[in-house]
């Protein structure tokens, strides 16, 4: 198969098989419901899945309702944790946010009782201190630059859902109350709104599942979008950030997701999971219907079907499946 080749063109047909038998069998799930509290996504269409794999040499492989757009929402934490550190290197970055699970829900209103600071980037309150982190760093420039590294590692534009960010500041008060919070304790600055504002674009921002598994194959390929070779992000922030999404982000699902499916991965309320096999696969799935925890149902249950299909769990140990990967995708022509 050609590199960088169109949604829907196997890069295997044994691959592709696989993939296809995935989705038929997570297809039929119908537990769970859209997320509500933000209208804009209890308006969304329960019914579409999608799931999508890239490896790190540019191939990709789809099934299912792979083009369908959504808003990346939480999924954005683990990005912009990655651009802070760039930007501001992991010391500064850890003296206002920490890097520990939390046990407790994404929006919960609690921080670290030592510290006084988030427990970590992929909890709203951690998540917010990183926006105004990048704030700091970058100004008004902050949405632009941001949103350029995501539309680099996606390879395609990306854009806000105007609706989508409209609805999410009409109902954001929890988060406002965070933000207040934050700043009393010290660990974000005044004025406050300007970074909840760059908070909730962030969350607003438009992709779908190809999206989500090419970028997360540029943080698979160690930062450097395989289609093309742009390095989009910072080597050892891409470590770092892939350690956090290994401990933390899957909300407080993340401790049975590290057993049960075994890679760095995060969600997002719309609907999406991004995933990463490093230096092998970025995944991408989506479907609407979270669990009580605020993950795509469909989704979970397709990286579990997947992780243990291809061996993909970080201590696999017969490694089977992972090196089925290496052998026939990563070294397939390109």
């Amino acid at each position: 198969m050609d590199r960088c080749a169109e949604p829907g063109l196997p890069a295997n047909d044994r691959f592709a098989r696989a993939l296809r038998d995935v989705y038929e069998q997570c297809l039929p799930s119908v537990e769970g419901a859209v997320a509500d509290y933000i209208p804009e996504l209890a308006a969304a269409d329960p019914e579409p899945f999608g799931v999508a794999m890239a490896t790190s040499t540019g191939q990709i492989t789809t099934y299912g309702d792979v083009d369908r757009e959504f808003t990346i929402q939480s999924i954005s934490k683990a990005f912009n944790y990655c651009l802070a550190l760039e930007l501001l290197g992991r010391e500064e970055v850890q003296s206002f946010v920490g890097a520990e699970p939390s046990g407790d829900a994404f929006n919960a209103i609690v921080f670290d009782p030592q510290t006084e600071r988030p427990f970590n980037p992929m909890v709203n309150a951690g998540a917010i201190t990183v926006c105004g982190l990048l704030r700091r760093a970058l100004g008004e420039q902050a949405l632009d630059f941001v949103l350029d590294r995501y539309s680099r590692a996606a390879g395609r534009p990306l854009r806000i859902c105007e609706p989508a960010y409209r609805s999410e500041v009409a109902t954001g008060h929890r988060n406002r109350a965070i933000g207040h919070l934050l700043v009393n304790v010290g660990a974000a600055l005044e004025p406050i709104d300007p970074t909840l504002d760059l908070y909730f674009q962030l969350c607003s921002v438009l992709v779908n599942a190809a999206d989500l598994a090419r970028m997360g194959a540029t943080l698979a390929n160690i930062g450097e979008n395989p289609c093309g070779g742009d390095s989009v992000f910072e080597i050892t922030a891409v470590r770092d950030t892939l350690s956090v999404m290994f401990t933390c982000g899957m909300y407080d699902y993340s401790g049975n997701w590290a057993l049960d499916v075994g890679i760095p991965a995060k969600s997002g309320v719309g609907g999406g999971v991004v995933g990463v096999v490093n230096r092998q696969l970025g995944i991408g799935t989506f479907s609407p219907r979270l669990d009580a925890k605020g993950n795509s149902v469909r989704g979970v249950r397709a990286f579990q079907c997947l992780s243990s299909e291809f061996g993909l769990h970080a201590f696999d140990f017969t490694n089977y499946g992972s090196q089925f990967v290496n052998d026939v995708l990563l070294k397939a022509p390109r």
